[in-house]
Formats: C-alpha cells, structure tokens, sequence
C-alpha cells in the first residue's frame, strides 16, 4: 500500500460507492462506461465491478517489463484488490457467491458481456497467472474477506488525508484510534491461525500501518503519537519468503497493545513472488495508454 495506491482508490470509491440505495448499487454508470468499460459491454452491475477490477491490476500490476523490473515490488496489492472485489460482491448478499475463485472462474466463462472483454484482453494471461498463484486467497469465502475491508479502507484514507500539497494533518490520529480497533477485532478472531491467509492478510496491514507512521512523518507533526500495534509473541509464526520468523514452541495467540506514546512496532512484512507469462508489450503499451489515461487525469486532479 502507498499514496499512489490510495489516491485510485479514492476514485474508485467515487465512481463505485461501496453502500446500497433500495437494495441496489449507486454506481456512477456514465463515468465507468466511459472510463472503465470497452465498447459498451458492461451490460450488469457485475459487469461493472469487475471493469474496476480489472483496471485495478492494469493500473497497479503493469506489464511483463513493470514485474521483471520490480515496480510492482509490492504485491500485497492484489491482496487489497482481492478485498475490494470480495466487499463488493458480498453487499448483495447474493448466496450463490460464497468463494471468489469459484465465482471469477465461472464468470469468465461467460461468453457475452464483460467476461468476453476480459479474455480477449492482450494482458489477461498475465492476471489469469497472478490469480491462479493466489488460490489460497482466492478460495476464502468472500465475508471472511470482507471482514478486512472497514480497517483497510481506514489506512488507505489516512493517506489521502495528509496526501495533497497542503496535508490535512487533523484526523489521522483519530483514524488511527479507529483501524487499530479494526485490527484488534481481527487479530482476536478464530480464523486468525498460523499460515493461514487470513493471518497473511493480517501481516500486510500491520506492516503497511507501520509504512503509513514513516509517510506521516514526512508529512505532518505528532505523527508518533500514533497508536502503534505491538506485539507479544509465543509462538512461531511462520511468515512469507522473504520475512524472518521467530522460533517457539509455545502454542498461544498474537496480542496487539496499545501504546500511545512510547512505542517500538514489528512490523511482520510479506511480499511475493510471482512468475508471469509474456504478452504482446507493444499492444499491451498501446491499450494501456488508450485506456488509463482517463484514469491518471483524475489521479493527477487529487494531487
């Protein structure tokens, strides 16, 4: 997570409104036809969420060139991604939807609407790629995703916040007050077990609300009285590749405190790696430009 991040975000929420009027969506359908959508063919409200989707990894995840070169070196992106898609396809309540893998695998098999836009796009391969790697993810049932949306939704407006010329500097505290609540409700939760994708998710907040405290500090005073989330551990947990995990033998939970003003945090990093297939980059360059570009000249207003 970073400002660059949150401030598509802020878009997106603009353009998809994440509550419901009468039981449906309140979807700014003139500018996502416009901006998200190819040829007319979000014909659903699915069809919708899933152009935004989309756009999502074209703006975020790149190209062949973007992975090998690392701009895309924080992949807990998707992880975010993946939580938007699942708050916004669990706001219908709709049964029928209980696993996100399930749900994408039967849609792009659809042969009309946007589903056939998706595959015929010259970067799909790439994404199909990503998202099968991230089966574990994927195949959480879309409430247990939803679950991190209000505390991650929370940081990325702590960013756009204090990300202008001229910071707002008067509500972070008390956001951060808020998503510390949020994680201390997710922390105590039962799926929160080892190696679990639920606990992988956890890492990831945890350490880009650590991120976050360094940003504030750039941007604004008194950003160390922020809450920090610190941890005492009694177990092994056994992060991602690339972090270092302690070693215990002792089973018990992870428990966040609260320190307002003396404070040390551990921040539990995760990152991964990926292996893409290669795509047409002179097309994909083309439809990028073409297709983002509206996109950027909305970012580029917020800054």
């Amino acid at each position: 997570m970073d400002d660059q991040m949150c401030k598509f975000f802020e878009i997106i929420w603009k353009d998809f409104p994440d509550t419901l009027r009468d039981g449906n969506y309140k979807f700014q359908n003139y500018d996502i036809n416009d901006t998200y959508c190819t040829n007319d063919s979000c014909k659903t409200d699915i069809d919708k969420i899933m152009a935004g989707w989309l756009h999502f990894f074209k703006t975020f995840i790149g190209d062949s060139d973007s992975i090998t070169n690392g701009a895309t070196s924080s992949m807990n992106t998707v992880q975010y991604i993946t939580i938007w898609l699942s708050y916004m396809l669990s706001l219908k309540n709709d049964k029928n939807i209980t696993k996100l893998y399930d749900f994408y695998t039967e849609y792009i098999n659809e042969d009309d609407g946007y589903a056939k836009t998706i595959t015929s796009d010259e970067a799909y391969n790439s994404y199909s790629d990503i998202i099968n790697k991230k089966k574990d993810l994927m195949n959480m049932h879309i409430n247990d995703i939803s679950k991190f949306y209000n505390a991650f939704k929370t940081l990325c407006s702590m960013y756009n916040d204090i990300n202008n010329d001229t910071p707002d500097c008067s509500k972070y505290y008390t956001k951060a007050k808020t998503f510390f609540d949020e994680y201390n409700k997710l922390n105590g939760d039962s799926d929160n077990n080892e190696s679990s994708s639920y606990r992988k998710i956890l890492s990831s907040l945890s350490t880009d609300y650590g991120n976050f405290k360094s940003y504030c500090n750039e941007k604004c005073h008194g950003c160390g009285n922020i809450p920090s989330l610190t941890y005492i551990e009694t177990k092994t947990f056994k992060q991602s590749s690339e972090a270092t995990s302690s070693s215990s033998s002792t089973a018990s939970k992870l428990i966040p405190i609260l320190s307002v003003f003396v404070a040390i945090p551990i921040f539990l990093g995760i990152a991964y790696k990926y292996s893409l297939f290669g795509f047409d980059k002179r097309l994909h360059r083309q439809y990028l430009r073409e297709k983002i570009k509206k996109i950027k000249k909305k970012m580029n207003h917020y800054i």
